[in-house]
């Protein structure tokens, strides 16, 4: 009998992540949706076929939670191939001279060491499949600053330092390390909740044509993921064809 292929999913009850769950089962995964949302997470679960998905309440700034995750997907039938570090996100655009600490620790907390936490318990679990690979959600905050950005770029810096370091690591075992970056992508709740305002975060956006969504970055991480396990995408950058740079954003 194939043993099903197990897929973990953080940051699964919107946006990219939920739509990276929602993909990941069209591709035959057994996906674990992971989330502090527990109603988000049942609601998503339960518009996917029967039995292709598992909900799993986690805080990636957790360190029980994360170990409870690991443990609800070693209770699973099957092998775990796949990590989707998604979890993540900003808050406030305060220039450094005025920058919220509290918001800084937590960008550092949730996008940095969340991945660390994450990573670290299911290691283990993505090596002994001989088959693993570990996806990383970034952004081209990571190797691009703004003004009014330092917090976010400076998360998004040690983030991608930690993948690189990852794949280093991991050179010569049955892991690949994947590392997705996207530019401008228009989900529900990102810029919302960095700015804490709708206009405001609508104005983000405002008369750029087709700016990302997504779904477009879920197929990027299935296609990352779904290729031969000896090709290994060691980042992919991706942006909406308004956006030819971080600074550089057409707008009608």
């Amino acid at each position: 009998m194939v043993q099903k292929k197990i897929a973990v999913v953080t940051g699964a009850s919107s946006g990219i992540g939920a739509a990276t769950a929602r993909r990941l089962a069209a591709e035959g995964f057994h996906v674990v949706a992971a989330a502090r949302r527990d109603d988000r997470l049942k609601e998503l679960v339960g518009a996917l076929a029967p039995g292709c998905a598992t909900a799993v309440t986690c805080d990636v700034t957790s360190d029980e939670s994360v170990a409870d995750l690991a443990a609800a997907v070693g209770r699973l039938d099957g092998d775990l191939t796949l990590l989707v570090n998604n979890a993540g996100g900003a808050r406030g655009v305060d220039p450094v001279a005025e920058g919220s600490v509290a918001d800084w620790q937590w960008m550092y907390d949730v996008n940095v060491l969340g991945t660390l936490r994450v990573t670290k318990a299911l290691l283990p679990a993505l090596e002994a499949s001989g088959a693993g690979t570990v996806v990383t959600v970034g952004s081209t905050a990571a190797f691009v600053v703004y003004e009014g950005g330092g917090g976010y770029t400076a998360a998004k810096h040690a983030q991608t330092a930690l993948v690189g370091t990852l794949r280093l690591e991991l050179a010569g075992k049955p892991v690949r390390v994947v590392e997705i970056d996207p530019g401008m992508v228009r989900t529900e709740e990102f810029s919302l909740n960095r700015l804490g305002d709708r206009a405001k975060a609508d104005a983000v956006y405002a008369g750029v044509r087709e700016p990302l969504v997504a779904d477009d970055i879920a197929d990027c991480i299935a296609w990352a993921a779904t290729r031969p396990q000896h090709v290994n995408v060691d980042r992919l950058v991706v942006r909406p064809i308004a956006q030819a740079a971080q600074h550089k954003v057409v707008r009608e």
